[in-house]
């Protein structure tokens, strides 16, 4: 599988992890809000976990036992998001 640079892949080979950290919570609210509406969009919904600016992903698939192209795919579409949210920031290297 085609696994984002950007991602780590869990020893265990079953999910994919990635850190993000934000500018503050209104950044990581709203790259959250917007991969919300992606994950209904496919029907695939990630693990994941937001404080203050940082939100914490896990990708796996537990019906497949461990990574699917799903997974892949939102991963994907998460850094191209993290990218144009950077790229739309004021000095938006705290994105990603």
């Amino acid at each position: 599988m085609d696994i984002p640079a950007t991602w780590s892949l869990e020893s265990s080979g079953e999910a994919i992890t990635r850190e993000c950290r934000f500018a503050d919570f209104g950044a990581a609210f709203a790259f959250m809000a917007e991969m919300a509406l992606f994950s209904e969009r496919i029907g695939h919904h990630p693990e994941w976990s937001n404080v203050y600016n940082r939100v914490s992903i896990r990708m796996t698939t537990h019906d497949a036992g461990g990574l699917s192209p799903l997974d892949i795919q939102w991963a994907h579409e998460a850094d191209r998001v993290l990218g144009r949210q950077a790229q739309a920031a004021a000095g938006g290297d705290r994105v990603g």
